[in-house]
Parts: structure tokens; sequence; C-alpha cells
């Protein structure tokens, strides 16, 4: 009842005290929920795929910053060999589409629709593709730039038509779209090309040996069996990602670390002779550790319910004005910002607490 007593007392300057860790909050739980939409959008193109094993060019260990150069005939010898079942090729390339004078880039797929591997993860709208002058682009990438089923999409003078729409295919900074194989190798000019090929073992075969053998008869070539390539993935998307969210996250800390002992610090000052008396009439020193403790601890509680009520329509607010923006939140992400804004409070009531035991009982006659 103190502590709360204490913060009673300047009702505006607890209003803003709240906004800022609100704020702090946002910033926080929008760069983890940014990450897990990015995350899921990455890598959920490889997820879904699911197949035995994903061969591409030696030095290439990822799809989504990694470059693999392979030919119709390396597919020619990978079906030949013993215990392949399908080996489905498929062709990565960044490419731009043209609309009303805009320009934008997707990572165009190619893939063949007969062999199965390879095409979107899910289809949210429509159908996947199945001639050469049909593409599925990625929902939010159709949302931003205005395209909708049955629309024209130009990429390189040719001119397909959009017949579905998928999702998870948003990896933030660039978004899928599928079209035939053969219709991209014609996009880009290059007959007979291909990055990866997707294959599936039959039932009565071990992967890791046929892998043995693609390594043996394809030196030039590497082999990853499907859970090992989406490693590889994430690990690639963690790299490119994760400096930058934790640099935030930490700037964003830092602040609110600032913020709450600044707040701390002055409730102290301005009360000084009242802390002095209550130590004059023999308060023991934990009770009034706690009076601060609490009044972090409970400024902070209020900033992260503040906080949680506003995320959640600013996020639908910044997903409608851009859909490219993908989040993805978590009951975890959301306890794992309340735990740190708590131990946050801690510190910034220990470094508070220090000014407090400067105060002697003597100056409550002063």
């Amino acid at each position: 009842m103190y502590a709360i007593k204490f913060l009673r007392k300047q009702p505006l300057r607890l209003v803003f005290t709240i906004g800022g860790i609100a704020l702090c909050v946002i910033l926080m739980l929008f760069l983890f929920s940014v990450y897990g939409g990015v995350a899921d959008g990455s890598v959920k193109y490889i997820r879904e795929n699911k197949v035995d094993l994903w061969v591409l060019q030696r030095n290439a260990t990822n799809i989504l910053r990694g470059t693999s150069f392979l030919s119709t005939g390396h597919g020619s010898v990978l079906k030949s060999i013993e215990g392949v079942e399908v080996a489905a090729p498929v062709l990565f390339v960044l490419v731009t589409v043209k609309k009303e004078g805009k320009e934008s880039t997707v990572y165009l797929t190619g893939y063949d629709p007969l062999t199965g591997p390879g095409g979107p993860p899910e289809i949210v709208a429509g159908r996947s593709v199945r001639s050469d002058d049909e593409i599925v682009l990625d929902r939010s990438f159709a949302a931003k730039f205005g395209y909708a089923l049955g629309d024209d999409v130009l990429i390189n003078d040719e001119t397909l038509v959009v017949v579905g729409l998928s999702g998870g295919t948003n990896a933030f900074v660039i978004q899928y779209a599928f079209i035939t194989l053969q219709k991209a190798r014609e996009v880009i000019g290059f007959s007979g090309i291909v990055t990866c090929f997707l294959l599936r073992i039959h039932d009565s075969y071990d992967a890791a040996t046929v892998a043995e053998t693609i390594r043996d008869e394809l030196p030039g070539l590497e082999v990853y069996t499907h859970d090992v390539f989406l490693r590889n993935n994430i690990r690639e998307m963690e790299a490119g990602f994760l400096p930058l969210l934790y640099t935030i996250a930490s700037i964003g800390a830092i602040v609110l670390t600032v913020i709450l002992s600044m707040l701390l610090s002055i409730n102290i000052i301005e009360r000084r002779k009242d802390f002095a008396v209550i130590k004059t009439l023999g308060a023991p020193i934990r009770f009034l550790n706690n009076a601060i403790i609490i009044q972090a601890c409970g400024i902070s509680l209020a900033g992260c319910a503040a906080g949680l009520i506003l995320f959640f329509p600013m996020v639908t607010v910044i997903e409608k004005l851009s859909p490219e923006v993908s989040t993805k939140t978590s009951v975890f992400q959301i306890i794992t910002i309340v735990v740190v804004v708590i131990i946050i409070a801690l510190i910034s009531s220990w470094f508070s607490l220090r000014r407090l035991r400067r105060i002697y009982p003597l100056e409550a006659f002063t």
C-alpha cells in the first residue's frame, strides 16, 4: 500500500512511464513476432516439400542465399541410380515483375507439376499451375501490388495468368512465385538448367546409402537429407536476421532500464525526507526495499498489460498497410517478454536502492 501511495502522488508521470514501458514491450514483441513470421515464411517451402534428399551443387548448402547450377543431364543420372523413385528438378531465380510502371522482385520457382515436389507449400486461393502460361503468387505479394486471381503478370515480356495464391511463402524481404520449370527456363533464357533436385527414395532402400552412391556417381554434387537441409536454411535465415533483432531488442531493453531507473530515483529524491523519517521510526530496510521493488514491478506489469492491449490492433493495421510484413506471435514470446521486463524492473530497482541506502535517519531533523 505504501508503494502504491507513492505512485498515486504523480499520476501524470505514472501514465507517461507506463506508456514508455508499453512502447518498449510493443517494440520487442513486434521484433520477435516478425522473426516468427520470417522464420516460418523462409523455410516453410522446404519444410512442407517433404522429400528424402536434396541434391545441389557442392558449393551450395541452402537455397536462401546459396547458388547452385545443375543440368538435366544430372537428372538423368539421378533417375538411373538404384533406389531413386522420383528426381524432381526445381529452378530458383530472382526476377522482376512489372505492373503499371512499378517494378518488384520475386523469388521465381520453376517446377514440374507432373512430378509433384517443388510446388507451393500451401494454396490459400485458386489452384496450382498446370500450364506454362500460369503463375501462383504469394498472397502478401499479391495484396501489396494489387494482384487477384485471373490478373496478368508481366515477367521479362512474358505474360502469365495468376491462377493461385500461396501461403507460407513470404520471406519478408522477398516472396516466392511459382511457374512451370519450362517457363522458368524461357524467362531466364537458358534451357536444361536447374538449381536442385528433390529426391524420393523407395521404401525398401536406405536414403543414406543412396546419398553415398550419388556422391560417387556425381562427385561435383552434394546431397542433404531433408532434416539437414532444413537446418541449413534455418541457420542461414537466422544469420541474416537475428543480429539485427537482438541489437534493436537490446536497445529497447536499455531504454526501458533507464526509464524505470530514472522514475524510481526521482521518487526517492522527492521523498528523501519521508524515507529518512521512516528510517528514524525504526522501519527495517527490507520494508523500504520492498516498496521500491513493488513500485518497479507494478509499473512494469502495467506497462506489459498496456503493451499487449495495443499490440494486436497495431499489428493488424501494419499488416494491412504493408502486407509483406508477416508476424507470428506465440504465448512463449509473450511470456518471455514479460519475464524480461520483470528482470529489467529488478535491475532498475537495484540501481535505485543504492540511492535509498544513502539516506540517513538524521536527515529527518534537517
